[in-house]
């Protein structure tokens, strides 16, 4: 469903793909999904700022349920592996 600004409204139900500090890696995972145009979004990231740099708090890859299965793949077919 797409909101006012055309962007698709997170509220209904997401999954998620990966959980990591690595942010290259995050970057990189969007990037392939944007290229499959699938939207995703990285949560707890100013949780995992405000923790420091000691690496407690993973951030999370997450699209949202109707894009799930497909973002699998995608990620799948790139050799990514899923951490959840």
């Amino acid at each position: 469903m797409a909101g006012r600004d055309g962007r698709r409204e997170w509220r209904d139900g997401m999954r998620e793909l990966v959980r990591t500090n690595d942010l290259v890696k995050l970057s990189w995972l969007q990037a392939l999904l944007a290229d499959a145009g699938i939207e995703a979004v990285v949560l707890d990231v100013y949780t995992s700022v405000i923790e420091g740099s000691i690496g407690a708090i993973p951030r999370r890859l997450a699209v949202i349920e109707e894009d799930f299965p497909r973002a699998r793949r995608v990620l799948e077919a790139a050799g990514e592996e899923m951490s959840v």
